[in-house]
């Protein structure tokens, strides 16, 4: 590509990420309290919160890897959009207890119900860590392949500048700044979606022209839907949906909405803004499949990158800023949710008050900042085969929190659930995973993990929950 077209994808992306950053500083001026930082001080608007919520579950996933699912199997991609929506919806369930709770992050969801535990705070916190700096590392990655594609650049300074402009939309003001910045990519990610895809279908001749040149078995309903086959759907759902439930960047938005009402609008909203994405990767897929079929089910990750050869100079830079805004997005929201878990988690289970209370929240809130996307942007470029193990991680992080967060946000209005029931489920569920891994079982290994965590939680509740109560009647203090 010409140093002119690089140049003129540089100047647009960086207009965009220069609105973005601009929004994030005025607001993160206004807004720099502690719990700014931490839940966007529990005010943000319904539209705020759904358009973030949405533009933090798009990221380059949909870029890449959900646009390759559709080059390859077509309506198949909706299962995953689907149980991503079911996640959320799940999460509305209890979205007025945890609104009421005024909540900050999910281990103090967890000492609520079970208890105040360090120790258990403790573990809570790396567990949910897990996946938020699982997304930042390989967002750094997506970022830095599909640029380095398109500018010729290389990976390493890509992946420096997306860690330095990560940094730039938190540091202002925590959750506030990243939120309203990300209500900013949202819509424009959502009307640069349309304008890319409608050039993709006029490209390929039109949606009649794409459906005659695709496999019938990929665009035919019902058949279209199985095109991926039931074990990776099983796969899928296992995976996406406790990864779903247990990601804390989701809860975030419930404990900064104003009100209960606001935070379910916002998930809805949310919702809508995920499947609106299924329906851009499901078009961009079968477009670039219709052009170019050659790529093969093996190289469907390539089909993003095809496309991307194909854009006139002009739709290039919009695309080339549409890229940017979409990880952008993530990273921002990743990024303030593992240093929301260091700094009010980790650090208070293990300092003193009187350290705790000599320090300020947000400065050493952006001194984490700062060290987390240093650790984050060196592992994508020294180790990036180590991003695979974190993708893997997720259904460990799942297994180890899905049921003792959804049974406990269930079973808490009875009463304090004893924190040994989370002790003895936690382990279950990462050894059932583990083994099951192990093995190399055809069933995804989540499975095993939830359903043990599953059981041992309803053993040793059942177990130790009388005896909790008989205290109670005999003087003990009362349950919470």
């Amino acid at each position: 590509m010409n140093i002119g077209a690089t140049v003129l994808i540089a100047a647009t992306s960086l207009l965009v990420i220069g609105i973005g950053a601009y929004i994030a500083y005025v607001v993160g001026k206004k807004h720099h309290s502690d719990e700014d930082w931490m839940v966007g001080g529990r005010s943000l608007p319904v539209y705020v919160v759904g358009f973030s919520q949405a533009a933090t579950a798009v990221g380059g996933g949909i870029l890449v890897a959900h646009v390759g699912i559709a080059y390859s199997w077509g309506l198949s991609i909706f299962w995953y959009e689907l149980f991503v929506v079911l996640g959320l919806l799940a999460i509305v369930l209890f979205s007025r207890w945890l609104h009421k709770g005024n909540f900050s992050t999910i281990p103090e969801v967890f000492a609520r119900i079970f208890g105040d535990s360090k120790a258990l705070v403790a573990i809570i916190a790396v567990a949910v860590i897990l996946v938020p700096f699982g997304w930042l590392a390989t967002q750094f990655v997506a970022f830095a392949n599909l640029f380095s594609e398109v500018t010729g650049i290389a990976t390493t300074p890509l992946i420096i500048t997306m860690a330095v402009i990560s940094i730039v939309f938190v540091l202002p003001g925590g959750l506030t700044s990243v939120a309203w910045s990300d209500f900013f990519f949202g819509v424009f990610m959502a009307v640069g979606s349309v304008l890319v895809a409608g050039y993709a279908i006029k490209t390929a001749g039109g949606i009649g022209e794409i459906v005659n040149n695709v496999p019938t078995e990929v665009t035919a309903i019902p058949e279209g839907f199985g095109a991926a086959g039931a074990m990776t759907i099983l796969l899928w759902a296992f995976s996406i949906l406790p990864g779903t439930v247990t990601n804390q960047m989701y809860y975030q938005r419930i404990f900064a909405a104003r009100s209960v009402q606001e935070g379910r609008q916002g998930i809805y909203i949310a919702g809508a803004g995920v499947l609106f994405a299924g329906f851009y990767a499901l078009t961009i897929g079968l477009a670039v499949r219709s052009m170019n079929g050659d790529l093969g089910v093996e190289n469907r990750e390539q089909a993003a990158g095809w496309f991307l050869g194909q854009l006139p100079v002009w739709l290039l830079a919009l695309y080339g800023a549409f890229l940017m805004a979409t990880i952008v997005s993530t990273t921002g929201s990743a990024l303030q949710s593992v240093v929301a878990n260091l700094v009010h988690d980790l650090r208070n289970a293990f300092l003193s008050e009187e350290r705790l209370n000599s320090t300020n929240v947000v400065t050493v809130s952006r001194w984490s900042t700062v060290a987390v996307t240093v650790v984050a942007a060196v592992l994508a470029i020294v180790y990036p085969q180590a991003l695979d193990l974190l993708v893997a991680s997720y259904a460990y992080s799942a297994s180890v929190l899905a049921v003792p967060l959804i049974c406990g946000m269930i079973l808490v209005k009875r009463g304090q659930i004893p924190v040994s029931v989370a002790f003895a489920a936690m382990p279950g569920g990462l050894i059932g995973c583990a083994i099951a891994h192990v093995i190399g079982t055809e069933i995804p290994y989540a499975i095993y993990g939830i359903a043990v965590s599953l059981v041992v939680f309803v053993v040793v509740y059942f177990v130790v929950k009388p005896k909790v109560q008989q205290e109670d009647r005999v003087g003990a203090p009362a349950k919470t």
